[in-house]
């Protein structure tokens, strides 16, 4: 079977005196029957060239089901006066939300349960696979009760676009009600009368721009609370953690601002916390301190790795300092509980819990640090809805540790251990190991490397290297039941924590971007160039992955050292960047613009954007296989951007290499919906990818 050739139809585009002939960008109109058309063509040929790895694929498929505890439950979650959580069912694509009401008022500590026990008073708020009876894509944005427990507001999206319609039920009768509003973003927030919610809708562009209040039964069609005019800033709305008030955050990649309003009034009026100056981002959160209402404002003015401030909430520009800036820790969070402060920060690359007691006269006790066993573990809170709790629920995990959740007893400091993430079969931890490894950059930076393996693995071996580089996201450990099908074939897991991310702070974030993003391309250049130096594997034998813009990190990679690889996997890849940030339409463009530039305006930037570019700069020269995968209802990067790459590496590349586009036609930006068919399109990559990296398809599993 021949691979499809995409029929070339001039496009031209200029700007600042640079002409682009685009010969593919009529793929961008996806209502053209000869798209359709084109797409499943692309399908169909992947699915030949692939077809030799099915027997492969099914066994991934079926390693990963075998671990996975498939009818299961989450640990129970108290608030107010019921225990909340979620089951799974053998066979049964999505989760099922339930509660069961609370024994003991005076006992905080969960139930123990299992998927055998009958629970006293169940109650199940919400079956999504009901939800999703009859469609092809299913996700849920928000699942929200009233705090009165009586109502249940949640919204669906069931085509991949990011648009949904939300319901409410009434938790006491089982009925809907009337009430349904379509075109919302994913999330709604109860406002403390228990009728009242909040919620945004997006613009044409996909942008999260305006705020609603709706009253149900009302009658009255919602009210529009806060509208942003300006282009570069999404909206979102929440409700602090003492229920007291509402929070309405404006924030662009470098600008912020917050409003906040009383969260029992379904009239209030929204005052602004710190009328915003261009690069200052700041986030709040209230807390109860000495009796006095305080914000606790977390913010980079001055501080570019950010500080922690206090402030009366009767006069917000009245600060104390309680966390000073530090070159090398960033501080990512505050949440604020009656008897304490949760701090989340980071060093050394990696996240850390700092716990401040509050002290009845006003006063914070002395910081402590939660400390755990692997060198490489992630921990954060884990659902605590509650203001005023005897117990701290916290979850940690690393790269060869499952999933933990644990209650720390806040009077004693006992921690209990309420859960590990299940794994079947004969999974033990110590049959792998983690460790961090650091490369160095063409510039001298060192650049932090989290090597994953099977113990007694000998190198050079098949390595699969991971990375992102965008948005300050940090790649912290996380532990993957579907990976051990790659660790127990041999093959090693690498993540490069390249600049552009945020694991070494700010700074990390700041030399990764606009006209230094070519420092996220080179950084894992040398991290794969190090990890071949140092004999963990060879070019023949590594495969670089990467998704969204991680995939146009691994698309400019392509182009910039395409021996290096021996194949390319990139998922929903941002690798036509400069004709999307060309285009104020297009969704998100404008938003993008701090995070990439403005080339419109900035001939520089149009410059800088279009010499790293991967569709732009594809050349006659031989490159890797390449897999790209995308959704056609993705609205964070267009279908067309890997359905032109691959049509341009076709036409342009040298080699006999295969490269293959597959477009699931009924999904979104995260891909298939149902763990199944996510199992299936995980199995799907790792078959690939195996075998591009020349691995041992039996492996020891």
């Amino acid at each position: 079977m021949k691979p499809p050739i995409a029929k070339r139809i001039e496009h031209r585009r200029e700007h600042h005196g640079d002409v682009f002939i685009d010969p593919y960008e009529w793929l961008r109109d996806k209502s053209d029957p000869a798209v359709k058309e084109y797409l499943e063509a692309e399908n169909a040929y992947t699915e030949h060239v692939t077809a030799p790895l099915e027997s492969l694929r099914q066994k991934i498929f079926d390693e990963i089901k075998a671990r996975t505890k498939e009818t299961d439950l989450s640990v129970p979650v108290r608030r107010d006066r019921w225990w909340y959580y979620a089951r799974s069912f053998e066979g049964k694509q999505y989760n099922v939300h339930c509660r069961c009401p609370v024994s003991d008022p005076a006992d905080w500590t969960p139930p123990v349960f299992d998927e055998t026990t009958e629970i006293p008073g169940e109650q199940v708020l919400l079956d999504e696979n009901a939800e999703a009876e009859g469609h092809e894509f299913f996700a849920l944005g928000a699942a929200a009760v009233s705090l009165d427990g009586n109502i249940l507001a949640y919204s669906v999206d069931t085509t991949g676009d990011e648009r949904y319609t939300l319901r409410f039920k009434d938790l006491r009768t089982g009925e809907l009600y009337p009430d349904e509003i379509t075109g919302i973003s994913a999330g709604v927030t109860w406002a403390a009368d228990n009728r009242t919610v909040y919620y945004t809708t997006v613009d044409d562009a996909w942008r999260p721009d305006t705020v609603w209040r709706h009253r149900i039964g009302s009658g009255r069609e919602a009210e529009r609370v806060y509208y942003e005019p300006d282009e570069r800033f999404w909206l979102g709305v929440g409700r602090t953690r003492s229920d007291r008030f509402i929070l309405i955050a404006a924030g662009s990649s470098i600008t912020s601002e917050v409003r906040y309003g009383d969260a029992a009034d379904p009239q209030a009026e929204f005052r602004v916390v710190w009328p915003r100056r261009e690069r200052v981002e700041y986030s709040v959160e209230h807390a109860v301190v000495g009796g006095e209402d305080r914000f606790l404002i977390l913010h980079n003015d001055g501080a570019e790795n950010f500080t922690l401030v206090e402030a009366p909430v009767r006069d917000p520009q009245a600060t104390r300092t309680l966390i000073e800036h530090r070159d090398d820790v960033r501080l990512d969070s505050v949440d604020a509980f009656a008897r304490l402060l949760v701090v989340g920060y980071r060093r050394e690359a990696l996240p850390r819990i700092q716990l401040w007691r509050i002290n009845d006269d006003g006063s914070y006790g002395r910081p402590e640090e939660l400390t755990f066993e692997s060198e490489l573990m992630s921990a954060g809170l884990a659902g605590n809805p509650n203001w005023d709790a005897p117990k701290l629920r916290i979850g940690t995990t690393s790269f060869v540790t499952p999933v933990r959740i644990y209650d720390l007893d806040l009077q004693t400091g006992e921690r209990t251990l309420l859960r590990e993430q299940p794994v079947l079969g004969d999974f033990r931890p110590e049959d792998y190991t983690e460790r961090r490894d650091w490369a160095v950059a063409d510039d001298g930076t060192r650049i932090p490397i989290s090597i994953v393996q099977r113990v007694g693995v000998q190198y050079p071996a098949p390595l699969l290297l991971y990375g992102y580089g965008a948005y300050e996201a940090c790649e912290d450990p996380r532990f993957s039941i579907a990976r051990l099908s790659l660790l127990d074939r041999g093959m090693v897991f690498a993540v490069a924590h390249v600049r552009g991310g945020g694991e070494m702070g700010r700074q990390w974030y700041e030399q990764g971007k606009l006209l230094n993003k070519k420092n996220t391309f080179t950084d894992f250049i040398a991290v794969a160039r190090h990890l071949v130096e140092s004999g963990v594997t060879r070019p023949e034998n590594m495969v670089a992955y990467g998704g969204s813009a991680g995939g146009l990190l691994v698309g400019a990679v392509a182009n910039m050292a395409p021996e290096l690889f021996a194949g390319i996997l990139a998922v929903v890849p941002f690798v036509d960047p400069l004709t999307t940030i060309l285009d104020p339409s297009l969704p998100l463009t404008v938003t993008e613009w701090d995070e990439w530039g403005n080339p419109l305006e900035d001939k520089a930037v149009y410059d800088y954007m279009k010499s790293y570019s991967p569709y732009e700069n594809v050349a006659a020269r031989n490159y890797p296989p390449i897999l790209a995968m995308t959704s056609l209802n993705d609205t964070r990067v267009l279908y067309v951007e890997p359905a032109k790459w691959i049509a341009a590496l076709r036409h342009t590349k040298t080699d006999d290499n295969p490269v293959l586009l597959k477009t699931e036609m009924h999904a979104g930006h995260g891909g298939l919906s149902g763990r199944y068919e996510r199992w299936k399109e995980t199995a799907f990559q790792y078959a690939w990818l195996l075998n591009a990296a020349k691995a041992d398809g039996e492996g020891s599993g």
